[in-house]
């Protein structure tokens, strides 16, 4: 059976974390398409500026504000998209964030914000979306996560955590929902310039700017393809490491980041 690729005539998309970065140039390149993008965030200033950009283009845009997590809230905007924009046909569920944790500082609520963004927030997004889809026969359903989701990388215990846990969600649910004429699609980007990024440690190579990154996931929304990963020079870099033992991934990670080398937190708050 060929897999759903959902296209403008077949309903709207709806895009959490669009005021900025990833979120916000996918809002705009999904809209140049031809799609109406129903765009999710907390910002109603940042969403009300992005609806103007679509001025022009040949879909539009319009605010949809919201906490990805407040459960009923992304429950209501999934049941408005689809009984006012023709349809829930594409969702991207990209709001996330990434706040840097170390182990000799290390606190519960490091852990309780992200999770209850990057995981939790997907999941108040994605239940009601595939409630939605399943009754009309259709849809698609794309995963924001991260190549910090392969493995363990410095300052990412908890970013990386969820990111594995978007990963695994995906492939899990792929089984199932082949069958009720949905599909899901994981993205894996490497390092892109937003602000989730900026407060890394280390160097970040093949660095993307957020309107290249969009452009990468919008194409690998028509592929066939169950993972979008970019840059492939990079990230398949990171897949091959996951091969070797642990040993030996450590060494090369501490020698790729210098981590090894760094100081360790003496305490206090964590820079944020």
């Amino acid at each position: 059976m060929m897999s759903y690729t959902a296209t403008p005539s077949d309903g709207s998309a709806w895009v959490t974390g669009a005021s900025s970065g990833i979120g916000r140039a996918l809002a705009l390149d999904l809209a140049r398409a031809g799609f109406a993008v129903y765009a999710t965030a907390r910002s109603k200033d940042a969403l009300a500026d992005l609806e103007g950009l679509s001025d022009g283009l040949e879909g539009r845009i319009i605010a949809a504000p919201g906490d990805v997590t407040e459960t009923e809230s992304m429950a209501e905007i999934a049941a408005h998209i689809d009984a006012e924009g023709g349809g829930l046909a594409l969702a991207v569920f990209n709001a996330g964030v990434y706040l840097p944790v170390h182990g000799e500082t290390l606190k519960v609520a490091d852990f309780d914000a992200r999770f209850a963004v990057n995981l939790s927030g997907v999941v108040n997004g994605l239940v009601p979306t595939i409630d939605r889809m399943k009754a009309r026969g259709r849809g698609q359903i794309a995963i924001v996560s991260s190549v910090t989701g392969y493995g363990g990388m410095p300052t990412s215990a908890a970013y990386g955590a969820t990111k594995a846990a978007l990963i695994n969600m995906a492939e899990s649910l792929k089984f199932d929902l082949d069958k009720i004429g949905i599909r899901i699609q994981v993205i894996n980007p490497g390092f892109v310039d937003t602000p989730a990024t900026q407060d890394n440690a280390f160097a970040m190579p093949a660095l993307l700017q957020p309107e290249d990154a969009s452009r990468r996931i919008a194409k690998g929304l028509k592929s066939a393809s169950f993972e979008v990963t970019f840059p492939r020079r990079f990230t398949y870099v990171l897949k091959l490491l996951q091969c070797l033992p642990y040993p030996a991934y450590f060494a090369l990670m501490n020698a790729a980041t210098g981590w090894k080398r760094r100081p360790l937190e003496t305490g206090g708050d964590q820079p944020e």
